[in-house]
């Protein structure tokens, strides 16, 4: 009797190391499993995750679309982690060579996909209530420009140059006054740095004209190294009572009137932009500037410069001149390249 009590005592003990070793291999498999690479195609895979939804929800979804094979193994080791009752909600890209375990990392740390709309240098207001409109991923409303501005903290102010151009990052469902405020919040910052910074030459005395005088060389040129020199001639015209005479402010002032062609008539017709009929600066800006606008708006060459014409040169560049004869000299050859391009 004594003896058949050790036998069973000892079968008891490799049935326990047995069963041991069985949860042991049994979760040795499922650590694995939970770690190997999803079948996911290379443009990745987008999952929502609403508001109040369940890890194991959530792993249903993603077995039946064939991304993992045990929906009750990833619940099983989100409760293990404890990380079950702590995803979040939101839209997600699972991309790359993901696994279940690094699904599971993204819900809980509340990694969303973040889309972007870039706004450009130079555009109209109009131009960026239209982009941020027509983002998908954007809340958008029926909003006016007044009420906007009154939102944004900024009541009465005309909305046109009041949002920094830059690449704004956002999640799914961001509304249009949350996008417009982050970007007319840049541009409160980067206009009071470069105002900090301005130099004794400048030819304006707020930094509401210095915007609106940053958005006129915006509109006068795409290449950087003539900002400065644009500005220049600008301020200097702006100091001697002279009109600026620029086309982008005239072309504004014509609103929707303006079909793409100035003519010299349109340089006549009075409005309240038109710099060949009115000295100084027009009364708002008329285009959103860069940072680098802003910078030489506040930062003038000195060279001396009254005048500026294009050259007519794919670059985009300009002749800058200090005289009127220099300039007329200028002119001449512009209007040569033009008609020897036109023959060609």
């Amino acid at each position: 009797m004594a003896e058949s009590g050790r036998v069973l005592a000892r079968l008891l003990v490799v049935v326990a190391i047995l069963g041991v070793i069985g949860i042991g291999s049994a979760a040795m498999a499922g650590w694995r499993a939970v770690h190997r690479p999803l079948n996911l195609p290379i443009e990745g895979v987008w999952l929502e995750v609403e508001p109040g939804r369940s890890l194991s929800a959530v792993s249903r979804e993603l077995a039946e679309r064939g991304l993992v094979t045990s929906p009750r193994l990833l619940s099983l080791f989100g409760r293990f982690r404890g990380d079950a009752t702590n995803i979040q909600a939101g839209e997600y890209l699972l991309e790359g060579d993901m696994s279940a375990a690094s699904v599971l990392d993204r819900l809980v740390a509340g990694d969303v996909y973040l889309h972007q709309l870039t706004i450009i240098e130079g555009w109209r207001f109009s131009d960026l209530l239209h982009a941020v409109r027509a983002h998908p991923a954007i809340s958008a409303s029926s909003t006016t420009a007044d009420d906007i501005m009154s939102q944004l903290g900024s009541p009465g102010v005309h909305p046109e140059g009041q949002f920094a151009p830059d690449t704004y990052s956002f999640p799914r469902g961001t509304s249009d006054i949350e996008i417009l405020g982050q970007a007319h919040r840049a541009m409160i910052e980067q206009l009071n740095a470069v105002w900090a910074n301005r130099s004794p030459t400048a030819a304006v005395d707020t930094t509401y004209e210095a915007l609106i005088l940053a958005s006129i060389i915006e509109k006068e040129t795409a290449l950087a190294s003539e900002r400065p020199q644009i500005s220049g001639v600008f301020s200097r015209r702006l100091q001697r009572g002279m009109r600026l005479q620029t086309d982008p402010t005239v072309i504004y002032g014509l609103g929707e009137a303006f079909d793409g062609n100035l003519r010299r008539a349109d340089l006549n017709r009075d409005t309240p932009y038109n710099t060949y009929t009115r000295r100084g600066l027009p009364p708002t800006p008329i285009a959103l500037p860069g940072l680098a606008s802003l910078q030489a708006a506040v930062d003038p060459y000195d060279g001396g410069y009254l005048y500026f014409v294009a050259t007519g040169e794919p670059d985009g560049s300009h002749d800058f001149s200090a005289t009127l004869e220099e300039h007329n000299q200028a002119v001449a050859r512009y209007l040569r390249r033009l008609r020897a391009r036109d023959a060609e």
